[in-house]
């Protein structure tokens, strides 16, 4: 396959995910805001920080507060991150490797263009984000569908799914980061009944809540929490859940291509540190401090995969 088709699947599907991810890090920040009566300007400055567009949000508002943070994660074209900007992305990519893809996955991509587009023609009230967000997570959840549905497991579609799970790791790191770093008053409530409670909002986020009841029924402690979202590889948002994957479908490249590169080793490296690992002794690291090394590993994971599969020849 040429490098340059490669490298639409991948980003194509980064882009995707990205779109949904944005939408559950606003549902998050939205939530966890709704649990706390002040200091609302830090709740969402923390989103925009998460998001890694804070110089850009910056210079278009002096101000944090909710209907600017939305606007400019969901609407806004200046910033390359924004819900529209990367659905648009998707498409052009999608149209730019439309001989690898079905028709379905095709009309998916190109529905979810038009739906979003006119979704969020308008500013979004406060009382329409639930479902703006849910459609813009029901919509990519169609794309991968018609994935699932109807492509040969081959090259195409390990890169798709290396695009994916690259992305979904590195926004399941950052919603764990931005409750847990970022969105906690201070240290004295870890632990706490708004601690509890703002972990199972993390845990809605990501449609994780009833997963979770059903292994952990009563247990809402922070610990329990973390564990699943980080190590339970039965969650396909977990840490350990993408990590495996991407080691998997780079494997299947392996096999076909009949050679191994760095990103290879990068991946074995990035899954092992989850492998036999308990959430106590991440704890005793410090829980930012490990996420923080995740989101930087897996990023320079995607630059390796780039780099060894020629992406941009």
């Amino acid at each position: 396959m040429l490098g340059k088709t490669a490298g639409g699947l991948f980003w194509m599907f980064r882009f995707l995910e990205r779109a949904e991810n944005t939408a559950r890090l606003v549902e998050a920040g939205f939530r966890i805001a709704l649990t706390r009566s002040t200091d609302s300007e830090t709740e969402w400055k923390s989103v925009v920080t998460t998001a890694a567009v804070k110089a850009g949000y910056q210079e278009k508002y002096d101000t944090f507060n909710g209907p600017n943070v939305v606007d400019y994660l969901l609407r806004e074209k200046d910033n390359p991150s924004s819900v529209i900007s990367v659905v648009e992305n998707a498409r052009t990519n999608a149209r730019m490797v439309r001989t690898a893809l079905t028709t379905e996955v095709w009309e998916a991509v190109n529905e979810n263009w038009m739906t979003i587009k006119v979704l969020l023609k308008r500013p979004v009230r406060e009382t329409e984000l639930p479902a703006i967000l849910g459609t813009i997570r029901q919509q990519s959840a169609l794309v991968r569908g018609a994935l699932h549905g109807t492509m040969l497991r081959n090259d195409i579609y390990d890169f798709a799914r290396l695009g994916t799970f690259l992305e979904r790791a590195d926004n399941t790191a950052r919603i764990i980061d931005v409750k847990y770093y970022t969105l906690l008053p201070s240290a004295s409530f870890v632990g706490s009944s708004l601690d509890n409670v703002q972990w199972e909002t993390i845990l809605r986020s990501v449609s994780a809540h009833r997963a979770f009841r059903w292994l952990d029924e009563g247990d809402m402690a922070s610990a329990a929490i973390a564990d699943f979202l980080i190590l339970d590889r039965r969650l396909p948002r977990s840490l350990a859940f993408c990590s495996a994957e991407l080691v998997s479908n780079l494997n299947f490249l392996a096999e076909d291509y009949g050679e191994r590169h760095k990103c290879h080793d990068l991946a074995e490296n990035l899954r092992a540190r989850l492998n036999n690992r308990d959430i106590n002794s991440i704890f005793e690291l410090g829980l930012h401090r490990f996420i923080g090394d995740f989101i930087r590993d897996n990023n320079v994971l995607g630059k390796q995969i780039e780099t060894d599969y020629r992406f941009n020849n």
